[in-house]
């Protein structure tokens, strides 16, 4: 266990770098069909979420949005978001996690 432990600590960190929880999130949005799993994109955002919090930079509404979207993403294990990713991708269209800034 102090394998994952150590690993779990590294990714957080790890994510605290912007740039980084883009493309980590941008991971999750790209997975094909057979590769996805449905708690996936939910505890990759719990995890960019967790060094956030750490980092001490997440204002009150963007957890009460991830709160929000944790419970759906909970009930739904993420179908709506990868359904318009898929609608997106039959238009020759495809979702970009950028930095506002």
């Amino acid at each position: 266990m102090p394998t994952t432990t150590s690993y779990h600590n590294y990714l957080v960190s790890s994510l605290k770098d912007s740039r980084h929880a883009a493309n980590y999130i941008a991971v999750a949005l790209e997975l094909e069909d057979q590769g996805r799993e449905p708690e996936l994109l939910r505890a990759m955002l719990k995890n960019v979420m967790e060094a956030r919090i750490l980092s001490n930079n997440v204002s009150i509404a963007a957890k009460q949005y991830y709160e929000k979207l944790d419970g759906i993403l909970s009930e739904t294990g993420g179908a709506e978001i990868y359904t318009l990713i898929e609608f997106l991708d039959a238009l020759g269209y495809r979702i970009e996690i950028a930095l506002k800034n």
